[in-house]
């Protein structure tokens, strides 16, 4: 063998070595909570450390909101007073997202769902109005199997009820999970690929706020590779079939042009769920609460008024 080979070998034997250094680091780091919107709060939990962040008539009937995956509180703040007149408004960061605590394991959703649980019975919440995007209608559904009465009513904003309606999420959405390979774009990928890559979560177009991108930033590897606990939670049984399993009255909401969810297909099978209510919405994708504030929230409004006699 010549001695360039040799140096070849050795020069690929020592990146490799690298690239699985920086995936056991990447893989486990934690960060601890903190404040990161204006009137945020961290709540010790026993289960770990949350941010909220608390708006609006104490005396309301509440309606907590959940983000979506990659997000956090701060996609809710054009919605949020357009909810607080007349409600008590609780959003919160999931675990490994936003403020919150971002540890090495506890991304089930059933780990979300308790994390919540915990959060609202903290803060005295029962009986709410759960309003979950993507991810959050998920951790939204799950809480509503909980005990505890927590969820009155549940508002699932742009998530399918199975993978069977998905559009595919891109070949380099799926590199950044890829073991070695996935830690690795996550040290070297650049605000503009990141913005790139969240426009997805918008209709063709739009225009990707700086602070998401921020907001991504805030991840660690860890929680940003937790996407699969979601994906078996669904596989396990589709949210369309524990929420009529759960009895809860359900508004599901669309935009008609996310990019991610077949919108139309996945709101004929939550309309399937007796009692359901279904909305589409013109000229959103798959954020509606961002894109199209005023018509989600009063959707919302709609949906969270008791009926007469309640």
């Amino acid at each position: 063998m010549s001695r360039r080979w040799k140096i070849l070998i050795g020069v690929v034997g020592v990146l490799v070595v690298l690239l699985a250094i920086n995936a056991l680091v990447v893989e486990g780091e934690t960060k601890s909570a903190v404040v990161t919107v204006p009137g945020g709060r961290i709540l010790h939990l026993a289960d770990g450390d949350m941010q909220v962040l608390e708006k609006g008539a104490r005396g309301g009937s509440p309606i907590v909101l959940i983000h979506c995956y990659t997000c956090s509180i701060v996609w809710w703040e054009r919605m949020i007073p357009l909810l607080d007149r007349d409600h008590r408004v609780i959003a919160v960061d999931l675990r490994g997202f936003g403020g919150s605590e971002k540890p090495e394991s506890g991304y089930s959703m059933e780990d979300q769902a308790a994390f919540v649980a915990e959060a609202l019975k903290r803060l005295d919440v029962h009986g709410a109005t759960v309003v979950g995007q993507s991810l959050g209608g998920t951790v939204g559904t799950a809480l509503a199997e909980a005990p505890g009465d927590y969820v009155r009513r549940l508002v699932i904003v742009d998530q399918a009820p199975e993978e069977r309606f998905s559009k595919g999420i891109g070949f380099t959405a799926e590199l950044s999970t890829m073991p070695v390979i996935g830690p690795t774009l996550w040290r070297v990928t650049p605000d503009a690929a990141i913005e790139d890559g969240l426009q997805i979560a918008f209709a063709p177009g739009y225009e990707v706020p700086d602070e998401f991108v921020d907001e991504f930033k805030r991840m660690t590897y860890t929680s940003y590779d937790s996407d699969g606990e979601e994906g078996e939670f669904m596989d396990a049984a589709p949210l369309d079939r524990r929420i009529e399993h759960a009895g809860t009255p359900l508004l599901a909401i669309f935009g008609a042009e996310d990019q991610i969810y077949e919108s139309e297909a996945a709101l004929a099978a939550y309309a399937k769920v007796p009692g359901a209510r279904t909305a589409l919405i013109p000229g959103a994708g798959h954020s509606p609460n961002v894109e199209k504030p005023a018509r989600t929230a009063a959707l919302v409004l709609g949906f969270a008024r008791p009926s007469r006699g309640r």
